[in-house]
């Protein structure tokens, strides 16, 4: 129970007809060595996946829901682009490097189990660890994927 993250990575693999073969994707789902029955690789539309998981994270919230979600704190999900998380990745370098300016750009956000309320050991442990998963999301970083915040609480 409490504040859980996401950034969520889609890829559209939806196998077409008009499209060429080399541009088609091949989707092959199985347990173990065998091929998985119940889902057909055909009508896969999209792979989704977790390319960062927070855990209490609030500040880090804050920033999403002022920045992504236009103030609107409901657990939906929200398109995030690489300028988004280029501007998150900078915030958190400005933080880490000066910490005096934390309650400014990255304020902590009070809410049911949502974690600490301080700018403590942990608050400042999460912008490392922020820093070290963006700066591989976009190292990473594939324009055919869409990229996609969701917070649960």
């Amino acid at each position: 129970m409490g504040l859980d993250m996401y950034l969520i990575k889609k890829t559209y693999v939806k196998k077409w007809d008009h499209i060429k073969p080399e541009k088609q994707f091949n989707v092959v789902v199985t347990r173990g060595s065998e091929p998985y029955p119940s889902i057909n690789p055909e009508r896969v539309k999209y792979v989704e996946e977790e390319v960062a998981y927070w855990r209490k994270a609030n500040q880090i919230h804050s920033w999403f829901v002022k920045h992504v979600q236009n103030g609107e704190d409901n657990c939906g999900e929200y398109s995030v682009s690489k300028e988004d998380l280029n501007a998150l990745l900078e915030d958190c370098y400005a933080v880490h490097d000066d910490p005096i300016d934390a309650p400014l750009l990255l304020p902590i956000a009070i809410g049911y189990f949502f974690g600490s309320e301080e700018y403590d050991e942990y608050y400042f442990d999460q912008i490392k660890a922020t820093i070290k998963t963006i700066e591989t999301i976009l190292e990473e970083w594939d324009e055919e994927g869409d990229y996609y915040y969701q917070s649960s609480w």
